[in-house]
């Protein structure tokens, strides 16, 4: 149980370590001052279907579109 809780502050410095644990355990607790906070989980790769392309602005111009362009025209 111990193993799947992370300190905040070690979750930021070490953020590629933990990502690599988190593909192993699925899913980690951060504290921050042994509080718990927040969880994290693996996204579960069978749950495509649940993502929805809204807006595939590579189709628009290639290599996409400049988010500042995108937010200049709203």
């Amino acid at each position: 149980m111990y193993k799947n809780l992370v300190k905040l502050k070690d979750l930021r410095i070490n953020l590629d370590k933990y990502l690599a644990q988190l593909n192993k355990v699925g899913r980690l607790t951060v504290i921050r001052r042994s509080e718990p906070i927040f969880n994290i989980s693996a996204i579960d790769e069978s749950a495509d279907d649940l993502w929805e392309n809204v807006v595939d602005f590579s189709k628009l111009k290639k290599g996409g579109i400049d988010i500042k362009e995108i937010l200049a025209r709203l």
